[in-house]
């Protein structure tokens, strides 16, 4: 008899712990079918040739994934601690449904690894994480940086525009990272902030010694969002820097600088969206007094990027049109010890367009078609799609532009032809 009332405390505290808690399984599958074509056009400056060249031309059909939304599986959970406080995890990892793969290269939960505890005084957010910067391209954008209709600001752009291509590791998520967001009660107001540790090992003895390798810097973020949320109106501004290279020595860093200001205004019939970014790649000597100048030093190229992004979304019925208008131009200059040169370039210049239609056959289940063209100019390469071999399924290749002698990016379009559902 003991034992039985015994075992009906323990039921009875398991059911009240349960009924404080919860967690949830989630997830998307996206899968389209896309087709992809680029064109590189001969320029005989610099490549002496009296015979006409025709252009070059790049073609794919693929069974593509997360072209309205990134194909994901997660789990999330949240206990009531009483007192107002509240402790949660979140664990998303990318699927990559066309093939079977989870996950982005090592990383399994490479979406989101989180561990939080929340309360009045907002939440404190510990572990893999979405940038302050990565959101504005994210909100602001009408097709929210998924297939072939993502905007040029987030679009991992290469070639001539290599802005954030040298921030990929840093740009949507960051790892090793410590973020604060504000409670939900500010009347409209919302922001947060990161800071994510670098874990590269310090030491005295390593950074005076002129023959020692030494990054003790590189892989480091910080970065901030502010904004207001309120009935048809959402705008907010955010700014980060984002280390991706440094060399103690030498005394130099180098850092992405972003900041991005977005905002959209939903007027019922129709909504607007805009963002202004400016992306900037900077080499600074920040040790330079206790190492003299160093004539054999090879010269940094810096990088500013000015964007900028207009798009519409409009119901029609079950679905929805979207279209954008995205454009990225780049200005060089070569950083020194004894200072910036600019470089007697052109600006590289690239601008894209894209049109999508959405339509909607339940809450959680859409057929959807987007086209997207590119153009570009003054030396620009950038695809019309995202170029990386972390967004490739192994054993297959992705388009890019030719690297030909002589030839130049000109211009490149897309379609995606999809469904999507979530869970």
């Amino acid at each position: 008899m003991k034992r039985s009332l015994i075992a009906l405390a323990a039921l009875a505290t398991c059911g009240a712990a349960s009924a404080q808690s919860s967690v949830t399984l989630f997830g998307v599958l996206d899968a389209a079918v896309s087709y992809y074509e680029q064109t590189s056009k001969f320029d005989s400056k610099g490549v002496p040739s009296t015979t006409p060249r025709p252009d070059l031309k790049q073609s794919q059909w693929a069974l593509s994934n997360s072209n309205l939304a990134g194909s994901r599986i997660g789990f999330r959970g949240q206990e009531d601690l009483g007192g107002g406080l509240s402790a949660g995890f979140w664990l998303e990892a990318t699927l990559w449904n066309d093939s079977g793969i989870a996950g982005r290269g090592p990383l399994l939960f490479d979406r989101r690894s989180t561990v939080s505890l929340s309360g009045r005084f907002g939440e404190v957010r510990l572990g893999r994480d979405y940038t302050p910067t990565f959101w504005n391209d994210a909100i602001f954008d009408p097709f929210t940086t998924s297939g072939v209709g993502t905007s040029l600001i987030a679009q991992t752009l290469g070639g001539a525009l290599p802005t954030l291509t040298l921030n990929r590791g840093n740009y949507a998520r960051k790892s090793n990272s410590v973020g604060y967001f504000l409670p939900a009660s500010l009347g409209g107001f919302y922001g947060q902030a990161m800071y994510a540790f670098n874990e590269n090992v310090q030491s005295d003895a390593i950074q005076n010694d002129p023959a020692a390798s030494n990054n003790s810097r590189t892989a480091r973020y910080v970065g901030g969002r502010f904004g207001y949320a309120n009935g048809a109106v959402d705008v907010a501004a955010a700014y980060g820097v984002s280390t991706i290279g440094d060399n103690y020595v030498f005394g130099f860093t180098t850092n992405v600088n972003t900041f991005n200001l977005g905002a959209s205004y939903d007027f019922g019939p129709v909504k607007l969206y805009g963002e202004y970014s400016q992306v900037d790649v900077k080499t600074d000597f920040a040790n330079q007094a206790r190492f003299p100048f160093t004539p054999t030093l090879t010269p940094q190229r810096d990088v500013d990027s000015t964007n900028f992004l207009v798009g519409v979304s409009v119901p029609v019925g079950p679905g929805m049109i979207k279209a954008s208008y995205a454009q990225v131009k780049a200005k060089y200059s070569s950083f020194t010890q004894t200072g910036t040169v600019p470089l007697a370039t052109s600006e590289p210049q690239a601008d894209k367009f894209a049109l999508g239609y959405v339509y909607n056959l339940s809450r959680r289940t859409a057929l959807y078609s987007t086209f997207a063209y590119t153009k570009n100019k003054n030396g620009a390469a950038v695809g019309v799609v995202n170029v990386s071999s972390a967004d490739v399924t192994p054993g297959y290749t992705n388009i890019v532009n030719s690297s030909a002698p002589g030839y130049r990016a000109d211009k490149g379009y897309g379609y995606d032809f999809g469904i999507r559902h979530s869970f």
